[in-house]
């Protein structure tokens, strides 16, 4: 005999016993079969209907979560609102027919809303993501999805904004803070007060904040800044050969091995180590998105974002991708490719960035037209792409630049052809910053035609930053009048829904306060140091090669340190630091090359810093050597692109002064290669340390030999700026440092 059964044979008659009855016949019901939730508390509802008393009983003896909890004693406070207020008229014969429909229409409006309040399947973190997506998208307005489309700048962003227009994403440009110098306390309450305004919409959406967190959190004031891009491609070490393998090299030209060793030796584990660090100091602001890395491959350094890519060869940056799993998280096992991949809340949203072609611009412009054949956009620009892609990165930006004349941002074919349908990319794209403005020429000049191109060509989300409401009110327009289909904001919608419900956004939408302690924590910044001993590139050692400069002495009676880099924390770290361009001086905390060498050599050592000194001084001195820093002032984007590469006043002069006079070690920081040739006779040593970020003591570690020199060039050095573009593999190759090329030292011992 069946358990409930035997109970029902059994059933007392009395009021209290009853209760107690029909609680048990509850408990056997959802015990004999496997109820869901929902199933559970709607026959606690059709209970609730004949005696709501008894939900004290047994309401503990179910699966339902606190909120259904309080939902349900909601409920039954309803109900007996309900028959106190009804249930009398029934009495009345007059009104009871008039009465009985009036309580059977109330009890199941009642119903209906207590079976929307109890389940929403799209908050079940049990449920399958897809089901999620599927259910919410099924639930929202227009207005909603478009909302979800939108990215707009903090400083146009408030609270009520966020739900007015149920916006999706907000963004911090460049040098865009709660203030200067604020702390990840200030972050985390800006970030929070934002995301109260989303979670206060009749949904329930979380936004999600998206930061250029390019070599390290570098918006933020305190944060660790790593080496930028270009540095880390140089970080490549030397590799150990097995006998099997050096047998064979009589075989190959020099060519050949020096081509093979340079990408045997690569270290990407490196960089994503650095993306790990970087995610957990972005988390520790209540940021969960970070527009990195930039995998474009520039194949010319007069380009002004060269500095962001790392290397002009794609295997170097297809290798540096590694930077997405350290970001994100490794992908599990079996995981499908294209598909976006958040490990959890110590992660952050990666963006690889921009699709595509964009360092491959005529003559480096900045957002100019790359001219190439499809073959060799694939080969080259492309199979970057393909490892983000595999690496699970969950969303790509679109590029600014044109391939052969057609706008990436409003591109069909590569967008949404290639990159979706082909290669399977099932995140989000996003625009660049006022991107599809750019569509036309002059930019924002049809801006109704700009939404339709770029949101047709399959950008997911835009970031418009600051006309959200034109914008808005553009795409809905579009969408009513049947220029752009339902269906395609519905992909977008999905898309960016996907990877918020992938990222665990809609379980933990607020910022977790107690991660403040990691942003600039020690562990970070002594990675950074690592990183930047590992990236420095060794030029030059010595007028002749049986008499090496480097590495230096720390017990020298006297040091002179000159340049204008030497004692800069802003030149030192390059653009993207703090402000969209960068800046000068004491930008935030960090050691610069003249403090760092002040650290380094023995107390007895006297350290004499003089930016630029004349000649006589430099003579007369009495220096044991000097350590002259000099190099290119920060810039990003356009405000870099530069035609003739050289280094600015006074750097050269500076160079010639000093290392007229003196022994003198020369360390260059540069986003790029720049022009040397003239200068190279007088140095007795040159170090290209590009741009090493906040932790100088990096680049002493190497010039006083407590660790060897072992990085390589990620891009052909030229002689003149007359052979650009030159690139590895070019017929007329005839650099002044090949791709790979870098002197090593040995670690002194003291």
């Amino acid at each position: 005999m069946r358990p409930c059964l035997s109970i029902a044979l059994a059933a007392p008659t009395t009021p209290r016993s009853l209760s107690h009855f029909l609680a048990l016949l509850y408990k056997e019901a959802i015990a004999g079969r496997r109820s869901t939730r929902e199933q559970e508390a709607r026959l606690f509802f059709f209970f609730s209907i004949f005696s709501p008393t008894i939900a004290t009983f047994f309401l503990p003896a179910t699966r339902l979560s606190a909120v259904q909890i309080r939902n349900c004693k909601r409920s039954t406070l309803l109900l007996l609102l309900v028959r106190r207020r009804l249930l009398p008229l029934l009495r009345r014969q007059r009104m009871a027919v008039l009465a009985a429909p009036v309580v059977a229409a109330v009890l199941l409006l009642t119903w209906a809303a207590y079976g929307e309040a109890q389940y929403v399947l799209y908050k079940d973190a049990t449920k399958p993501v897809e089901a999620r997506v599927t259910d919410l998208l099924a639930r929202m307005t227009l207005a909603e999805k478009i909302g979800q489309m939108t990215q707009i700048e903090r400083q146009v962003a408030s609270p009520q904004v966020l739900k007015d227009y149920f916006i999706g994403s907000l963004l911090s440009g460049g040098g865009s803070v709660p203030r200067k110098q604020a702390t990840a306390a200030e972050w985390v309450s800006m970030v929070s007060d934002f995301q109260k305004g989303s979670l206060s919409t009749r949904l329930g959406i979380p936004m999600i904040y998206g930061i250029d967190a390019v070599h390290g959190h570098n918006n933020v004031y305190g944060a660790t800044i790593f080496p930028h891009n270009v540095a880390l491609g140089a970080t490549r070490q030397a590799a150990l050969l097995s006998p099997r393998f050096a047998k064979l090299l009589p075989f190959f030209t020099n060519r050949e091995i020096r081509f093979c060793l340079m990408f045997l030796s690569r270290d990407p584990n490196l960089v994503k180590r650095i993306g790990a660090a970087t995610a957990l100091e972005v988390r520790a602001t209540g940021i969960q998105y970070a527009f990195a890395p930039c995998i474009a491959v520039c194949r010319d350094p007069r380009w002004g974002r060269c500095y962001e890519s790392y290397s002009e060869d794609h295997r170097i940056v297809q290798a540096m991708t590694e930077l997405i799993p350290g970001l994100q998280g490794d992908v599990p096992a079996n995981f499908t490719s294209g598909m976006p991949y958040v490990a959890g809340k110590n992660n952050v949203a990666a963006c690889a960035k921009h699709f595509v072609g964009d360092g491959g611009t005529q003559n480096g412009v900045n957002e100019d037209n790359t001219i190439i054949d499809r073959r060799g956009l694939m080969t080259i620009h492309m199979p970057a792409y393909l490892n983000a892609l595999q690496k699970g990165v969950s969303t790509v930006m679109i590029s600014y630049s044109s391939w052969n004349g057609i706008k990436m941002h409003a591109n069909h074919d590569l967008v949404t052809r290639y990159l979706k349908d082909r290669l399977n990319f099932k995140g989000f794209t996003i625009s660049d910053w006022e991107g599809i403005d750019r569509i036309t020429t002059p930019a924002g000049s049809n801006y109704s035609y700009s939404v339709q191109a770029g949101v047709l060509a399959g950008i997911d989300m835009i970031m418009v930053p600051n006309n959200y409401q034109s914008f808005i009110s553009i795409l809905t327009s579009h969408v009513n009048n049947g220029i752009i289909p339902m269906s395609r904001i519905d992909d977008a919608v999905t898309r960016i829904l996907r990877v918020k419900f992938t990222m665990g956004l809609f379980e933990n939408p607020m910022p977790d306060s107690s991660m403040a302690d990691q942003l600039g924590k020690k562990e970070h910044r002594d990675l950074a140091r690592e990183a930047v001993r590992k990236s420095l590139v060794l030029l030059k050692n010595g007028k002749t090669s049986d008499k090496p400069m480097l590495p230096l002495s720390k017990k020298a009676p006297k040091i002179l340190v000159a340049g204008s880099h030497a004692d800069n924390l802003g030149y030192q770290c390059g653009g993207w630091t703090i402000e969209w361009q960068g800046d000068t001086g004491r930008i935030t905390v960090g050691m610069t090359i003249l403090d760092a060498v002040k650290a380094a050599v023995d107390p007895s050592t006297t350290v004499v810093f003089a930016e630029n000194p004349d000649a006589d001084f430099v003579k007369n001195g009495g220096f044991s050597y000097a350590i002259v820093v000099v190099g290119e002032h920060p810039y990003t984007e356009t405000k870099g692109d530069s035609l003739n590469l050289t280094i600015p006043d006074p750097g050269p002069s500076t160079v010639a002064t000093v290392c007229g006079a003196v022994q003198c070690a020369t360390v260059l920081i540069s986003g790029r290669p720049v022009v040397v040739q003239p200068f190279l006779g007088a140095m007795d040593a040159l170090v290209a340390a590009w741009l090493p970020g906040t932790e100088g003591q990096g680049v002493t570690d190497v010039l006083f030999g407590d660790y060897g020199f072992t990085g390589k060039l990620p891009r052909t050095w030229f002689k003149s700026v007359d052979q650009l573009p030159m690139n590895y593999g070019d017929a007329h190759y005839d650099p002044l440092f090949p791709l790979g090329f870098g002197l090593t030292t040995q670690p002194r011992t003291y």
